[in-house]
């Protein structure tokens, strides 16, 4: 039963908001590194890392999800790991704070509402409740597709 499934997110802020990630997504949480600049790079796309000896794109979720800056700075990198055309890279996402791994049921995210969100719709999977609150679960297939990551902001 299809119903019965669940899956494992790991929670994160975001401009004060709160996300969810899958977790089979995510390779590993980093403290933040030293960012090399990329001349002529999306807004989104801060430069590199260095990670363990390759380079890794650095994305601004904030910029990304259209939350707008903040002064606080980002305290760690969610590195995903994607697939592209059969090569596994690793992206490194800025999130403010990483929380906790939580199990969601499939059948208690809801889609996401038609109006009302504070990021782009495309990159959520639905609303789930967590504690007492409600948590966006973000689609990482969409939120670092490669035309996502080439792609300049929207003005």
């Amino acid at each position: 039963m299809a119903d019965d499934a669940s899956r494992q997110y790991l929670t994160l802020t975001l401009g004060g908001e709160r996300f969810a990630l899958e977790s089979s997504a995510i390779a590993e949480v980093l403290d933040t590194l030293p960012v090399t600049w990329v001349p002529f790079s999306p807004e989104h796309l801060r430069g590199v890392v260095n990670l363990r000896g390759n380079a890794a794109s650095v994305v601004d979720l904030r910029r990304k999800l259209e939350l707008g800056e903040t002064d606080a700075a980002a305290s760690c990198l969610v590195v995903v790991e994607r697939d592209f055309a059969g090569e596994t890279l690793a992206i490194a996402a800025l999130a403010d704070a990483v929380h906790e791994v939580v199990e969601i049921a499939d059948r208690d995210i809801a889609p996401p509402p038609d109006m009302g969100l504070s990021v782009p719709a495309r990159f959520v999977k639905g609303l789930a409740r967590l504690h007492d609150a409600f948590v966006m679960v973000l689609d990482a297939d969409r939120l670092f597709s490669l035309e996502e990551l080439a792609a300049r902001q929207r003005p």
